[in-house]
């Protein structure tokens, strides 16, 4: 019997993920480079050691561009942009049956934490974790397993005693390498990435009975 769920954040309980891969394309377009999805894709649910989306037009193709107004207009159309987006379909109801069973949930970010609480708290779902690790906590983000082995002990469980929710394949190569199932729930950008380690592939939590998670019928 599963006895906690430990989620991501960025791309899968709100979609930021598809925002900020938009923002960047639009920004990167005025300048005549096209951002792809397969160079955009290094740095999701990571750091930004392969790839520094906010950096590489300066960097590496020597942009005379201001850094902090380039990224001051990032964020800003960012924000535009998610003022659109909502909590993610099913992430509410599968919170909400984990606390009707007694189950822990936790979450696991490669975000600061800052980022985390913050939109946390304006999607009213703060007080339902016990347990927040973010990259504030750990030397190596996803998809190093370091976030999900801290999840796991502050919520006193065993790997095969919870179940990940992501969206990314760092995401679920960090589930793996602690040893946990996995599901997960591709957003808008994510989907079209490959996805190479063992989990359960859903378009939205709602097309999955949250019994069969927490019996590990899913997996079975």
């Amino acid at each position: 019997m599963i006895k906690g769920l430990i989620f991501d954040f960025d791309g899968t309980i709100i979609d930021t993920e598809t925002a900020w891969y938009h923002a960047f394309r639009e920004a990167y377009k005025e300048h005549g480079v096209e951002l792809t999805l397969e160079q955009y894709s290094t740095c999701i649910g990571t750091s930004l050691n392969n790839f520094n989306p906010y950096e590489y037009l300066m960097t590496d193709l020597n942009l005379p561009l201001d850094k902090d107004e380039f990224r001051k207009a990032i964020h800003r159309r960012h924000s535009e942009l998610m003022e659109m987006e909502t909590i993610r379909p099913g992430i509410q109801h599968f919170l909400d049956s984990a606390k009707t069973a007694g189950l822990k949930l936790g979450l696991a970010s490669s975000s600061s934490r800052e980022w985390v609480d913050k939109h946390l708290n304006l999607l009213g779902i703060y007080d339902y974790f016990e347990c927040i690790r973010t990259a504030d906590d750990v030397e190596n983000v996803k998809p190093d397993p370091e976030l999900y082995n801290q999840a796991l002990s502050c919520l006193g469980l065993e790997p095969d005693e919870a179940v990940a929710i992501e969206d990314s394949p760092n995401g679920s190569k960090a589930a793996a390498a602690a040893g946990m199932h996995c599901v997960v729930i591709p957003n808008e950008i994510t989907r079209f990435l490959d996805f190479t380690t063992p989990h359960y592939k859903t378009d939205c939590l709602s097309n999955l009975n949250f019994d069969h998670v927490v019996t590990r019928k899913l997996f079975n």
